[in-house]
């Protein structure tokens, strides 16, 4: 397998961005060094502070129940609640079940369901081994999906001070560092993890730093040594070629976007997400009923809110401002409902707000989000576009400026820029 370094391309001195991919084989015990032994320090389990109960799985409907793993899955379950029950403190079988769960959360959607019922697995085990570094690698993740980063990076810390051998914990760490807005620690520890693992997770992080840093052509190479180290038909590999298909998009290339997530439905036929972006190069042609068709199919997979989001905004193209509203709206109470389950959303909702023409809610949001991540440039880029809309110049300018900080040649950016520099 190839290596490339994170860097090798930088010239000027990451959605989807949380990367779980390596959870989907058993090789985090195992991989990279020696596993770290829990220590003889079992505590008595008071039921009344942490229940060890675990949550059961949620059963899966339509086209996701016919998936070929789905029965696999469901016995595999059953095999180790039965583990469980006869050993109350096997942590093994345990940590099986929030490698699955958090499987299950990114092929089904059911984050609401999923992230927290993986969290109190994760607690069960902890206070049967505070020091388990499978557990706080795993919570690390599983709070980088609920965009909690700070706690993230915190916990990823921990685990790194139990296994510094260890490929994957680097991997977190170069998430939290990025959603951060702390670039540079992220490219250190992406190399560190490369260094230690090249695999389709090690690619797949260099791939999103490269577009940061605005190097595209390096991003599509490494997003392409990510699609060739995954498994044909895995979730990982689908989600590896569908973000190769968006950096296409991005760089105007849409034959070759289109090809990708033709070809990921060939291997994988209710991947939402290659229907999804075949809905975007639909739009792109104008060819809005295709568009909403192949959206309504995603939707009926999984509940996706960009699907809907996408949705929204090809009504907007049409010119149906009421219909547009209205499914803003729901996104709207979407992301309100996976508020309610631990997942910040500020920067997703102000983002739909300012769609919606709703400013001041968006500033209100868009504020919460940038007092969480100052750096991030992403989260300056929605504020410099809100005090834009305000006609605060002064102020979309300094957004802007940090924005700018890192050469991104995202083409919203591009053109929020233009739009601003030019403004008086």
């Amino acid at each position: 397998m190839n290596t490339l370094t994170t860097t090798k391309k930088f010239n000027t001195g990451f959605p989807l961005i949380l990367l779980m991919l390596s959870i989907f084989t058993t090789s985090l015990i195992t991989s990279c060094g020696t596993k770290v032994k829990a220590e003889n320090n079992q505590t008595k389990i008071d039921n009344n502070l942490i229940s060890m109960d675990i949550p059961p799985l949620k059963e899966r409907t339509g086209e996701l129940s016919k998936a070929e793993e789905w029965t696999d899955t469901k016995t595999k379950i059953a095999e180790l609640n039965a583990k469980i029950q006869t050993n109350p403190n096997d942590i093994k079988s345990r940590l099986k079940i929030a490698t699955i769960y958090l499987v299950e959360a990114r092929i089904t959607g059911e984050h609401p369901y999923y992230y927290p019922a993986i969290l109190k697995i994760l607690e069960g085990v902890l206070s049967l081994d505070a020091k388990n570094f499978e557990a706080l690698t795993f919570k690390a993740s599983v709070l980088m999906s609920q965009h909690r980063f700070k706690d993230a990076l915190q916990v990823a810390e921990s685990a790194k001070l139990i296994n510094p051998d260890n490929a994957y914990i680097y991997g977190v760490l170069v998430d939290a560092n990025v959603e951060l807005g702390n670039y540079e620690e992220a490219v250190k520890m992406s190399d560190v993890m490369q260094g230690m693992k090249p695999s389709l997770e090690s690619y797949s992080r260099a791939s999103y730093l490269r577009q940061i840093y605005g190097d595209y052509p390096g991003s599509i190479e490494a997003m392409l040594l990510a699609v060739k180290a995954g498994l044909p038909g895995s979730e990982a590999y689908c989600w590896s070629k569908k973000t190769l298909g968006y950096l296409y998009e991005q760089t105007g290339n849409m034959k070759k976007a289109e090809n990708a997530y033709k070809e990921i439905l060939v291997e994988r036929p209710s991947y939402a997400f290659a229907m999804e972006g075949l809905a975007r190069v639909e739009k792109s042609k104008k060819n809005y009923d295709a568009a909403l068709k192949y959206l309504d199919d995603a939707a009926a997979i999984m509940p996706e809110f960009s699907f809907h989001e996408e949705m929204a905004d090809i009504y907007a193209l049409q010119g149906d401002a009421n219909k547009a509203n209205a499914k803003y709206m729901q996104v709207i109470n979407m992301l309100k409902e996976d508020a309610a389950s631990g997942h910040i959303v500020y920067l997703d909702l102000s983002k739909i707000y300012i769609k919606a023409n709703m400013i001041d809610s968006a500033y209100v949001y868009g504020m919460k989000e940038y007092e969480m991540r100052p750096n991030n440039i992403d989260v300056n880029r929605n504020m410099a576009e809100i005090f834009f809309i305000k006609a605060d110049i002064v102020k979309a300018k300094e957004h802007l400026s940090v924005a700018n900080r890192t050469g991104c040649k995202n083409p919203e950016l591009v053109a929020l820029t233009k739009k601003i520099e030019s403004a008086q």
